[in-house]
């Protein structure tokens, strides 16, 4: 049987001690996660994030992501409609320790954040190949 590798929620308290240091609302940004023998790749959706106002850390097995919104319309904007709500983008995961930290790299394009993690070496599968004797 094949090792997995696991992306998942951490448990409730690590989120909980997380402080947020903006008094905006936080929304958790919907993903797809693939993994493939080499990495695993998560796609995180970022509406009106600009990438320069996105947040990637990876410490102790917990990845966090974070974006910043900026308000769209000035704050005494008077609205006849105002469906659309503003808030900042936040969302964790326990990381097994499969995943490789120094190879992590990540990219912004049209609201989408993808992340690439890449495997450690001792979990990529590998061909044996078998000697006639």
């Amino acid at each position: 049987m094949a090792d997995e590798t696991t992306i998942e929620q951490p448990s409730a308290d690590v989120v909980e001690r997380t402080e947020h240091t903006r008094n905006v609302p936080h929304y958790r940004p919907n993903v797809d996660i693939v993994e493939s023998a080499e990495e695993l790749t998560v796609l995180a959706d970022m509406p009106g994030v600009s990438a320069e106002d996105i947040d990637i850390h990876f410490e102790k097995g917990v990845l966090t992501l974070h974006g910043r919104v900026k308000p769209r319309q000035a704050p005494q904007t008077g609205y006849l409609v105002r469906e659309y709500g503003i808030g900042d983008f936040y969302r964790t995961f326990q990381v097994s320790e499969a995943v490789d930290p120094n190879r992590i790299t990540a990219d912004y394009r049209n609201g989408v954040l993808t992340l690439h993690l890449a495997k450690i070496e001792a979990v990529k599968p590998r061909r044996i190949s078998v000697q006639a004797g």
